[in-house]
């Protein structure tokens, strides 16, 4: 190929994409629109469906009430009263379930399509990183969030890459809104991104550290040691302020070390990337030492080192894929793993990793735990409870509890038939996605980017999939 053929296909390739871009834009502003940005004050009673509201047993023909963008009552038809003034919605034959809580997605940060323009998952200028937001790269119009929607996320840990020690700041989020501001749920500051084994050494091949796990741990290790004597100079300054010292004098602020004194503090958890056993274990460690909360993120081979994980309560977010391999330190996970962390006393979660794992397929991934031992019951708890938890969200989501935010899926059978589609979305009491309605349908089938041509609704009676 001469130079000439060269120019015109970067220039073809360069065309394609912007038009990709530009399409995709364009439908992530009109379902942005869609969007509620605050809570339906409507009253809204759901009835007829199997309720699974994972803080307890499943209710047959049970009644969901919302009023305010909370639970009012669940229960059996026999047992709760619909309130006059609700609308009623009529969900008889269908399963309901509390919004799926994705703890590791990086949808809004590297939005699709994945052309330059939309890559913002990674800061590689530098390995240590905490002073960066996730919140201030997020875009809300990013199509991979519908497909999260279509795929029952109501709530996602939204974090930078893992391509740092320390990434940055994470976000945690509702998939609902036209701003970063409507999304952020109320009170939240967000997590810790960190990350060893393989993903920070790529720093070594431009002669920077760190190019070894030594150089990893030791950049963390001094970064929290700096974090622990800026905790001390305000320690002392507060003493002085509270004791009446007018001549007390603040020390300079330092971003870098603010999210981590707030680790320190046990107000931010560390979510850290981590793969083998023995970096899990290097994790670990650092965790002792500098008291802090951690949530072991893809944890690859963390059934490995299971009673070390139970006997400190660090919980486990699983990436489960379908096809392992990618990564030498990915090699030997196994569907199995979340049985024998479960059987060892660890609270797991399953997440998508987006766009690792499309988040359309959550309830799929989760599904293929149970292949591997796990009870129905507990996947699903790590598709809801069990990450709200890890997420310090348990008292706002996961369950379907009186007083909890009214986010649940509306699902056509069983939670983890192969079957079983996603009917409809709800965030705070309000419908956020609903498969009846064909630009809603091309999210769950993928078919965004064609939105013109594929795919045509069908009426029921020609035999439509809705």
């Amino acid at each position: 190929m001469n130079q000439r053929q060269e120019t015109l296909l970067r220039i073809l390739r360069f065309a394609s994409s912007a038009a990709v871009l530009l399409a995709s834009l364009q439908l992530g502003l009109s379902q942005t629109s869609s969007l509620p940005s605050s809570s339906t004050q409507e009253t809204i009673a759901v009835r007829g469906a199997k309720i699974y509201p994972v803080s307890g047993p499943p209710i047959e023909r049970g009644v969901l009430v919302l009023r305010g963008g909370k639970i009012e009552a669940v229960g059996t038809e026999a047992k709760v009263a619909i309130p006059k003034d609700a609308r009623v919605v009529d969900a008889s034959g269908k399963v309901i379930i509390p919004g799926i809580v994705d703890t590791h997605s990086h949808i809004g940060i590297g939005s699709r399509p994945g052309v330059p323009a939309n890559e913002d998952v990674n800061e590689d200028t530098g390995p240590i990183q905490p002073s960066l937001r996730a919140l201030d790269a997020i875009y809300p119009a990013d199509p991979g969030i519908r497909m999260a929607l279509a795929g029952g996320v109501t709530t996602a840990n939204i974090m930078p890459g893992s391509g740092n020690v320390i990434g940055g700041q994470t976000a945690y989020v509702k998939l609902r809104g036209k701003t970063i501001e409507e999304m952020i749920i109320p009170g939240t500051i967000g997590g810790l991104k960190m990350a060893n084994g393989e993903n920070p050494k790529h720093y070594g091949r431009t002669n920077q550290a760190p190019m070894t796990r030594m150089e990893i741990a030791a950049l963390a290790r001094k970064e929290f040691l700096k974090a622990e004597e800026y905790k001390r100079k305000w320690d002392e300054y507060d003493k002085k302020v509270t004791a009446g010292d007018k001549d007390a004098k603040a020390p300079d602020r330092d971003l870098e070390l603010e999210p981590l004194v707030e680790v320190l503090e046990g107000k931010r958890i560390v979510q850290h990337h981590t793969h083998r056993a023995d970096d899990i274990m290097t994790v670990v460690r650092l965790a002792d030492e500098f008291h802090f909360r951690v949530v072991i993120h893809h944890g690859s081979e963390a059934y490995k080192v299971a009673d070390e994980l139970a006997k400190r309560k660090i919980p486990v977010t699983l990436t489960i894929v379908d096809s392992p391999g990618g990564k030498l330190e990915a090699t030997q996970v196994e569907f199995e793993a979340a049985a024998i962390l479960e059987k060892a006393g660890v609270k797991i979660a399953v997440n998508t990793d987006d766009y690792i794992n499309s988040s359309r397929f959550l309830l799929r991934e989760a599904a293929l735990t149970i292949r591997g031992g796990l009870s129905e019951d507990a996947a699903l708890r790590a598709l809801t409870i069990n990450g709200a938890e890890m997420l310090d969200l348990g008292n706002r989501v996961g369950t379907l509890e009186p007083g909890k935010d009214a986010d649940f899926v509306v699902l056509s059978g069983d939670p983890f038939s192969v079957y079983t589609k996603v009917l409809e979305t709800w965030i705070e009491g309000g419908k956020v996605f609903d498969r009846g309605r064909s630009e809603d349908l091309r999210y769950a089938t993928g078919g965004f980017q064609v939105a013109d041509r594929y795919p045509k609704l069908l009426p029921r009676a020609m035999g439509g999939a809705q």
